[in-house]
């Protein structure tokens, strides 16, 4: 299967849209700090599985998962503290929030398989 064949890769992309989305309502003196970094660490998760699912080792393929898995949970502190500031109502993130939820489940998933196959061998 090709990675946008995925539904992990699919629903972050989903999730990096959302992200888009909401950034613009970021203040105007945020737009190369917090605007700039959340878009980054969003637009990294399914960047690093799409790497990551055209790496031949599973090593190397578990690395990507977890660097993917790294860049959500940056995503979901940023976005966590737009809300804090006020910046991001929780009712305009809850769709996003949902997706993150869904991406963090499923590449959890996907990191706990590729361990235990290792495992096997």
């Amino acid at each position: 299967m090709y990675y946008p064949q995925t539904v992990v890769w699919n629903k972050a992309m989903q999730m990096v849209l959302e992200v888009c989305r909401l950034a613009p309502r970021l203040p105007r003196e945020e737009t190369y700090g917090l605007r700039s970094q959340i878009t980054r660490s969003a637009v990294s998760v399914p960047a690093n599985v799409a790497e990551g699912w055209t790496r031949e080792s599973t090593r190397e393929k578990a690395q990507f998962l977890s660097i993917a898995q790294g860049s959500l949970a940056e995503t979901e502190t940023l976005l966590t503290l737009r809300e804090r500031l006020n910046w991001f109502p929780q009712t305009e993130t809850a769709k996003v929030r949902g997706l993150m939820d869904e991406v963090s489940r499923m590449l959890t998933a996907m990191r706990r398989n590729r361990r235990r196959s290792a495992a096997s061998r």
